[in-house]
């Protein structure tokens, strides 16, 4: 099993579900995060102060998925949250040891 971590522009994130439910993924979790990266921040002018903005709004996708299903996953993400600009995110793909159903105590790709 596989957790995968995608930091996403927000406005992307109901593509990205869409993508994922298509897959017949029927569970992640969504975030609402700040960060930045190569993006880096920017400059805005509010009542007449100018002031840096350093973090910038990103949503964090968060998905448990079987071993056989993570290139699909890693795929659709790609593809329903580029839009070929700087800061369209990253996507991290790590090792998962054990799932557990908290309700049913099913284990493993059962819990998932």
């Amino acid at each position: 099993m596989k957790l995968i971590t995608a930091i996403i522009k927000p406005f992307k994130a109901d593509d990205v579900r869409e993508a994922l439910s298509a897959l017949g993924i029927s569970g992640m979790t969504l975030t609402e995060v700040k960060g930045f990266g190569r993006q880096k921040g920017h400059t805005e002018l509010y009542r007449g102060a100018e002031y840096v903005i350093d973090f910038l709004p990103k949503a964090k996708l968060e998905i448990a998925v079987a071993n056989d299903l993570v290139e699909q996953v890693v795929d659709a993400i790609c593809k329903a949250a580029g839009t070929g600009k700087i800061g369209d995110g990253k996507i991290f793909v790590a090792d998962l040891e054990q799932v557990i159903r908290i309700r049913t105590g099913e284990t493993g790709n059962d819990a998932l």
